[in-house]
């Protein structure tokens, strides 16, 4: 088993009702077939596999359900075993989902959706990802059409206004150093789901008299951000705080209810033996950490704000590099 790289921890790391704060993971994958991910995972975890429908899985463990499905909705529904059709199609049914599964297995990715685990437990993210790794799981690099990503779902340390804000306004001053440091691939760089915020509405975030009420946020990034594609998805947060406002912009049975924030940025980059899970939670922490130091936050908020002005210093310098620059400085990488 690989020892954890998990170095660093949020600065906060209880909910303000005196729990530990938890994260779901989402991983997407392939070059494991679909019973293979799921023999290995449910070795690995310690748990017990339970087939829900043709392509998805529950692994029930200690510290709750993994979901290991096809991430297709299509293909997941497809049932040519159905009574209801012609007896013909039915004898052909075992040979087409043989093709089918074939070619699903190769071209869609395989999920592997994680229980709310504490942030004492992330180990267990870290070690299975490197032991899949092993086992031959490919990610986004191993070729054009695959665009895979790991997405994380950590929970907030509260749902106040101004806590949700610092949140957003320290990923939008570091939404250019983080899409550098989990190096996109090309692949997913062609999709739309992991847009930036709109222009106008980064520019109202980053205002140092920001501080809207709970409907006055939400109607704010709702009006130029009704879409679950963007880098930061917040319609899960939106969901669990006001679900009937929410369903005035937007209505998606895809969005899941939770009191959490939803990233979506990093590629998962599996078969790179340099690349683990600690590779994109490490970076995360970074934000953390930055959002509960309202000093440094303002000071960033600030300095992110003069990059949008014309000046020799911004055209001979990246806010990538800029912001990269500035977390040394001040100790945060």
């Amino acid at each position: 088993m690989s020892s954890s790289k998990l170095s660093n921890m949020p600065v906060s790391t209880q909910t303000t009702g005196g729990n530990e704060r938890k994260v779901g993971v989402e991983i997407e994958l392939s070059g494991l077939s679909y019973d293979a991910l799921i023999d290995h995972a449910s070795r690995l975890l310690g748990g017990k596999p339970e087939l829900r429908s043709r392509y998805v899985t529950s692994i029930k463990t200690e510290d709750g359900d993994y979901t290991i499905e096809l991430d297709s909705d299509p293909i997941k529904d497809l049932n040519l075993a159905d009574e209801g059709l012609p007896t013909s199609i039915r004898e052909l049914a075992s040979h087409a989902m043989d093709a089918i599964d074939f070619a699903a297995e190769k071209i869609v990715p395989l999920e592997i959706v994680g229980p709310p685990l504490p942030l004492s437990k992330l180990h267990i993210m870290e070690t299975l990802v490197d032991e899949l790794r092993d086992l031959g799981a490919l990610g986004s690099r191993e070729a054009i059409y695959f665009a895979f990503g790991l997405q994380l779902n950590p929970e907030l340390p509260d749902l106040e206004p101004g806590t949700i804000v610092r949140y957003l306004q320290a990923f939008a001053a570091l939404y250019d150093w983080l899409k550098s440091r989990h190096q996109i691939d090309i692949s997913r760089k062609f999709t739309t789901y992991i847009e930036p915020w709109s222009a106008k509405y980064t520019e109202k975030l980053m205002q140092d008299s920001y501080a809207p009420d709970l409907k006055g946020l939400m109607k704010d990034y709702l009006d130029s951000n009704p879409t679950r594609n963007r880098a930061l998805d917040l319609l899960p947060l939106f969901a669990h705080l006001d679900a009937d406002y929410l369903a005035e912009y937007v209505q998606d049975p895809r969005i899941k209810s939770r009191p959490t924030l939803h990233y979506r940025l990093p590629d998962c980059d599996i078969d790179n033996p340099d690349w683990h899970f600690s590779s994109v939670w490490n970076d995360w922490v970074v934000l953390e950490k930055l959002a509960n130091n309202a000093q440094d936050l303002a000071a960033l908020r600030r300095k992110f704000r003069e990059a949008q002005e014309l000046s020799f210093h911004n055209l001979t310098h990246s806010w990538a590099d800029t912001t990269q620059q500035w977390l040394q400085e001040h100790g945060y990488v």
